[in-house]
Parts: C-alpha cells; sequence; structure tokens
C-alpha cells in the first residue's frame, strides 16, 4: 500500500545503530461493519455516561478571568477603592488589584498505537472476550471521547514478520473525521504475527511531529513485551523499544505505555521510564481504563 520507510535500530551488544535496518510498510486491513462500534456505546452506556463528565471537564473555557493579580490586563475597580481606601486610613493597601485574561484552549495531538500481534487473539483470564476485542472497545470509546472534546486525534496500529515487513495500519488519521469510514476501519481491526515496537513507535512519531500541537502524546496499548520471529535474544529488542521511546522523546513527543501483560513489572518501567506506563490487572477493565488513563494525562 505505501512506499517502504526505513529505520535505525539499536543493537545493545555493539551500542550502536544500525542504520536503515528495519523496514516499516503501511497496509490495510478488512472493512468491518461501522454499527458495531455505534453498538459499543450501547453496550458500554452506564461507563460512556461517566466518560461523559470526563469530557465535559476538559473542554476548553475558553478566556478566564483572574482577579488579585499583581500584573494584568485591565485594572479591577472594587479592588483598587479598596486599596484607596486602606491608604486614607493609613494601612497598607492590597496590591493586587489586576484582573487577567487567561486563555483556556487545548494544543493537543493524539496519537493512540495499537499492538495487534497474534497474542491480541487470545482470551485472558477473566473475560469471555479476546484481547483484539477488548482494546476494539476500549478505542471506541476513547476514540467518542476525544472526538467530544475536539483534540486531534489518529488511531494506527501495528504488526511485525521479521524486520524487512513491519506492518502499519492507519484506522483513522488526524485529518480524518470520526465516522462511519473510520468506524468501519476499526471493525475490521485484525490481530497477527509478531511485536517489533521500537520500528512502530518511529513511525508513530512521524505522524504525530507532522502535527502543529505543542504537546504530542503516544499512547500505546499492548499485551506483552517486543518481540519478532528473526529475533532470539529478548533484550534485543527491549534495549531498542527503549532507545525508540528516547529518540521520539527528545523530538517533543511524549509515550505512554498501557499494557495488559501481567509480568510487564519485569520491562515495562525499564523501557518507558517510571510514571510512563500502567499494567491493566484486570483485562475486562481495559475499555474503562483506556479513556480515564487519557483524562489523566490530558487534565492539565
Amino acid at each position: 500500500v505505501s512506499q517502504p520507510y526505513h529505520y535505525q535500530e539499536w543493537d545493545y551488544q555493539v551500542q550502536l545503530h544500525r542504520p536503515n535496518w528495519v523496514t516499516v510498510l503501511e497496509r490495510r486491513q478488512a472493512i468491518g461493519d461501522p454499527d458495531s462500534i455505534d453498538n459499543i456505546l450501547q453496550e458500554y452506556r452506564p461507563l460512556a455516561s461517566r466518560i461523559r463528565h470526563l469530557i465535559d471537564a476538559l473542554q476548553p473555557e475558553g478566556t478566564v478571568r483572574q482577579r488579585n493579580q499583581e500584573d494584568g490586563d485591565e485594572i479591577d475597580i472594587n479592588a483598587a477603592i479598596r486599596a484607596m481606601i486602606d491608604l486614607r486610613r493609613g494601612e497598607m493597601p492590597d496590591t493586587r488589584i489586576n484582573i487577567r485574561h487567561v486563555h483556556k484552549t487545548r494544543d493537543l495531538a493524539v496519537l493512540v498505537l495499537l499492538d495487534l500481534s497474534e497474542s491480541t487473539n487470545e482470551t485472558l483470564e477473566g473475560t469471555d472476550r479476546p484481547v483484539l476485542q477488548l482494546a476494539r472497545e476500549a478505542t471506541s470509546l476513547l476514540s467518542w471521547a476525544i472526538d467530544g472534546i475536539g483534540d486531534p486525534f489518529a488511531v494506527h496500529g501495528f504488526a511485525s514478520d521479521g524486520r524487512h515487513d513491519v506492518q502499519y495500519y492507519r484506522f483513522k488519521d488526524f485529518d480524518q473525521p470520526y465516522d462511519d469510514k473510520a468506524k468501519s476501519r476499526l471493525a475490521g481491526m485484525q490481530g497477527g504475527l509478531s511485536t517489533r515496537m521500537g520500528a512502530a513507535i518511529r513511525h508513530a512519531s512521524h505522524f504525530l511531529q507532522q502535527q502543529p500541537q505543542s504537546k504530542k502524546l503516544l499512547l500505546l496499548v499492548s499485551d506483552g513485551e517486543p518481540a519478532d520471529i528473526d529475533v532470539r535474544d529478548p533484550q534485543y529488542l527491549r534495549h531498542d523499544t527503549k532507545h525508540a521511546v528516547e529518540e521520539v522523546s527528545r523530538d517533543g513527543v511524549i509515550t505512554y505505555c498501557l499494557t495488559l501483560d501481567p509480568n510487564a513489572d519485569e520491562y515495562v518501567s525499564r523501557i518507558f521510564g517510571p510514571n510512563r506506563y500502567m499494567v491493566v490487572d484486570h483485562v475486562q477493565r481495559l475499555p474503562e481504563r483506556l479513556p480515564a488513563l487519557f483524562a489523566g494525562l490530558t487534565a492539565a
């Protein structure tokens, strides 16, 4: 579907980057029924109601007038009069007599990156649905929430079949509306192959860096550690993913990982850093945790 994109990869044994080592190819997956995405909102109606409250709290408030300021855009007449009265009485006046106008706007672009490896077809303990279906439900709720706020966002996914074929899927791009066309792509989402995570992070950052917003968030949803069929050393892709996170961070992209792997504590902190990940112990709570996590990360 696309031209090949070549990215470097970090070899921790020689402490050097391998230039143009990995090839990313953008592909398309099957198209599904967009009504199935709308049905998710109906199924999770109580949760959607709680998410709506989160959305309302995140909405920009426009221009806010802050009183009692030392410096500002205009004088607060009432505060100035009180200060004059204090002076006439021989008392020390409150010098905070200005009003400052603060423009409340959200300057944020979000890319949700989904690990779509073969393991997402499995059904984990504690739920009757495969990981892929839970990821679809969580992403649909999150997309509905972000679309309600008005933040520009994209939903992409990836899988890999060796370093020459890292497959990258674009279900929704920043400049596309969240309509039936995007929903049909989400509905057709499929899992397979392996998880070459570092290359996918670098390619996702490529899209985020094209956005004009000052804050750029890459939200990665995965159910396992980096791995691929042509890599036997489990540490190799862990180190490369860590370097990929550091590289995109220098370009202004904040990476946060939400993982379903119960053994993730062994590696996820070293890859993404402290306070840059969340381990979801109960997989059935993924549709609830993902929108809540987004709200917590972007509230400030």
